[in-house]
């Protein structure tokens, strides 16, 4: 591998400047959460502000992203409609106590979404496992059974018509009203863009918005390269439908390029089919190559809203989801730095004090964090995008464990990957310690109150995974943990060559078995855990946004 000088260049920026940068919370099982009330517990998110200096961006370039944020908010609605349903400001204003008003806000809804969705007002009842994307009383069986052609479509809710028969209407039906207003705010903004490209695609985004025909757009968005300013927009994850996991909900990530770091960075995306050859499979597992313009860029993120805005909030996204797109273009891997900056200082410092075996705890830093989740969205563009025994995609083949086994895959991969350049001498700059330390600290954390998810879910399976091999290894004196470096690397190559087959195999079984058996948090973990919440450290962060944050108002 001739990887020495650019990836040796990016490690040394890295090193110098520590940038900070996946998100999709995909279902994980299929059972109804426990009905059991808990109080609401808005102290378990950190405020932070997301502020820039526009200062060096013209009038047009912020009057757009104004535009972007009202885009925004319309997307913040329609994601209310989607998980709890219509005239949220109303509900909100008729709860009376202040914590459980704020929570609600929180998460858009009156359920912990850290806490297994259990309800914390009282009356709600346990959440539906479909949300608002099917009638509640809807059962999976009668789902399975009606004859819906497209019923596995991601941009359409389920409903019932007069005679109690189930049907599809597509979002540009349901939400045609917001859906306008908001393709006319892409319009508008297209025509402040001073990237013809973005403007172009913010085009396209439009239309797609209105006819739920999302390929085209991105496609072309996979080619807009010059662009400062950039908006995630759309029905884009999953996880929201925790009864079959095919329907998207909305979500908007509005972010600011450094086009300085963002160049710098996509050389690892040229890498990618080297990376490819040296996965640790068989042959046949390792055929599929991914495009060639996948790219990996740094970003400040400036607005969140939607599904974006909920839970645990992305460090890193990986996109387009679209598999065909991925086939022919790749991904896009964006690494949110200023939100990844945040959890590392308020939340996964104070858990690496608490948990991490005192003679190790040097070895948790912000270059080691960066440098694997870069790692991470690096993995997701290696392995297979479709099964190799004809069982279709993967994401087709693998249904609701899709998310949970790709995330794994990508953080075992990502690990792997690590040691794959230190070996070849790419990574000198890099302590392979500090990063298999600090992967532990951030798995306990991720853990931490948020298993249900795809990532909380892949990480206690990576975790259980690694203490039965003895790579994680528990003081029972101090109730510590800290990491066997002669344990690790074995590992981590065999977790990352078991879901990678498990993948190309569309071995949706085998996945449901693994989650079942590894996936289950212990009675040991848990009481460890409990010592970070007497702690009161944050589990995640809240944003603090808007205009006014910006400089706009």
């Amino acid at each position: 591998m001739n990887f020495r000088m650019t990836l040796a260049a990016v490690v040394a920026c890295l090193a110098i400047a520590q940038l900070a940068g996946c998100g999709a919370e995909a279902p994980t099982q299929d059972t109804v959460e426990p009905l059991t009330d808990v109080a609401p517990r808005p102290e378990i998110y950190a405020g932070f502000a997301l502020a820039a200096d526009l200062g060096i961006y013209t009038d047009g370039q912020r009057e757009m992203i104004a535009l972007l944020i009202e885009a925004s908010e319309i997307i913040d609605d329609l994601f209310w409609q989607q998980t709890w349903g219509p005239n949220p400001s109303q509900w909100l204003a008729s709860i009376d106590d202040d914590d459980a008003r704020l929570f609600a806000a929180q998460n858009y809804g009156p359920w912990d979404r850290l806490d297994r969705q259990r309800p914390f007002i009282e009356g709600a009842g346990a959440k539906p496992l479909g949300a608002n994307l099917y009638p509640a009383d809807m059962t999976r069986e009668e789902f399975e059974f009606a004859y819906l052609p497209g019923k596995a479509d991601r941009y359409s809710l389920v409903r019932r018509n007069a005679r109690g028969e189930l049907i599809l209407v597509p979002y540009h039906v349901a939400y045609a009203q917001e859906l306008k207003a908001l393709a006319q705010l892409l319009r508008s903004a297209a025509d402040l863009a001073e990237s013809a490209d973005f403007a172009t695609y913010l085009k396209l985004r439009a239309s797609a918005l209105l006819s739920d025909n999302y390929q085209l757009s991105d496609l072309f968005w996979m080619d807009v390269k010059d662009n400062e300013i950039d908006i995630i927009i759309g029905p884009i994850e999953t996880g929201e439908d925790r009864l079959f996991g095919y329907r998207g909900v909305y979500e908007s990530v509005l972010v600011l390029k450094d086009l300085d770091w963002s160049a710098r960075l996509a050389i690892l995306a040229d890498m990618l089919p080297e990376l490819q050859a040296e996965l640790p499979v068989p042959a046949e597992y390792k055929q599929q190559f991914p495009g060639s313009d996948a790219d990996l860029n740094a970003y400040d993120v400036i607005y969140y809203a939607g599904s974006g805005n909920v839970g645990v909030k992305a460090m890193e996204l990986s996109l387009p989801n679209d598999d065909q797109v991925q086939l022919q273009k790749g991904a896009r891997r964006l690494l949110l730095r200023n939100a990844m900056r945040a959890k590392f200082e308020t939340i996964l410092e104070p858990v690496a004090d608490v948990l991490i075996d005192d003679t190790q705890r040097q070895h948790v830093n912000f270059d080691a964090f960066f440098s694997i989740k870069m790692f991470h969205e690096v993995a997701h563009g290696l392995g297979v995008q479709d099964t190799i025994n004809g069982k279709g995609t993967v994401r087709d083949a693998l249904r609701d464990m899709a998310s949970t086994v790709e995330e794994g895959k990508a953080d075992a991969l990502g690990l792997y990957m690590i040691r794959v350049l230190s070996e070849a001498g790419e990574l000198d700059e890099l302590d392979r310690q500090d990063c298999y330390v600090t992967a532990l600290a951030a798995a306990l954390h991720a853990i931490r109150d948020g298993a249900g998810g795809a990532q909380g879910m892949a990480n206690v399976v990576r975790f259980n995974d690694f203490v039965d091999s003895g790579a994680f290894v528990r003081d029972p004196d101090s109730g510590r943990y800290r990491v066997d470096f002669e344990r690790i690397e074995a590992a981590i190559e065999g977790l990352a060559r078991r879901l990678l087959m498990l993948q190309g195999d569309g071995a949706y079984e085998e996945a449901v078995r693994l989650t079942s058996v590894r996936g289950v948090v212990s009675a040991q973990l848990r009481a460890d855990l409990e010592r970070v919440a007497e702690k009161n450290i944050p589990i995640d962060i809240t944003f603090n946004q808007g205009l006014a944050y910006l400089g706009l108002e």
